[in-house]
């Protein structure tokens, strides 16, 4: 059991391998209470697509109007997002574990997210832990999982991930990395991930501004 790789270690490594060693190093692994709160809207949808303009410009991060037509059409499309078989489920696979906050019919794992989703699909170290969420759940299932679904509770979006070839690959990967770690990786050329790192001052990295790029 030693050898299993947390979800959350594995979605650390896609952003930045570097960054998850120096978590490591701090012992970091309580959530922020902001989180938490965000995760609990995700079990509350049928009331938010209820509520109040007043009532919902307190929790969610985009208009009213905007929000509950968004969280209709998710839980017209998704019924099963607010009637979950399983809630904070705790998933053990071959070679990861870690919480789902869902499982849904048909059989896939949701994951909440407290931020911004992107244009279009999820983030990439989202894509990693919805992978590693869907292969535990195979694992204790003995049954495929297809699906996953990240979800944005305060922007009323949910994003399907399917378990495809590229996908597995990539976390594949990234579990590589994780377990390979035995000493600082290499640091990133990526300023804009860098910019608001906590580990930034440890790691050494120096970000540029616009001005002395050019």
């Amino acid at each position: 059991m030693s050898d299993l790789v947390s979800f959350s270690d594995l979605a650390t490594a896609a952003y930045c391998p570097r960054q998850l060693y120096y978590r490591r190093k701090a012992s970091v692994r309580d959530l922020p209470e902001s989180v938490e709160r965000v995760r609990e809207l995700a079990h509350q949808y049928p009331t938010l697509v209820e509520a109040s303009d007043a009532a919902l410009r307190n929790t969610v991060a985009v208009d009213p109007a905007l929000y509950r037509a968004r969280l209709g059409a998710v839980l017209t499309r998704y019924p099963g997002l607010a009637s979950p078989d399983e809630t904070d489920v705790l998933l053990t696979g071959k070679d990861c574990r870690g919480r789902a906050a869902k499982v849904v019919s048909p059989l896939a794992p949701t994951l909440v997210s407290p931020g911004e989703p992107p244009e279009t699909g999820v983030w990439e170290p989202q894509k990693v832990r919805a992978v590693a969420a869907a292969k535990a759940l195979a694992w204790r299932e003995r049954a495929p999982v297809e699906y996953a679904y990240v979800e944005y509770p305060r922007h009323g979006v949910v994003r399907e991930v399917a378990i495809t070839t590229r996908a597995k690959a990539t976390y594949r990967r990234t579990l590589r990395t994780v377990r390979g770690m035995d000493g600082p990786p290499s640091r990133l050329r990526n300023d804009a991930k860098c910019t608001n790192c906590d580990y930034r001052t440890d790691c050494g990295v120096r970000t540029r501004s616009l001005s002395s790029l050019l």
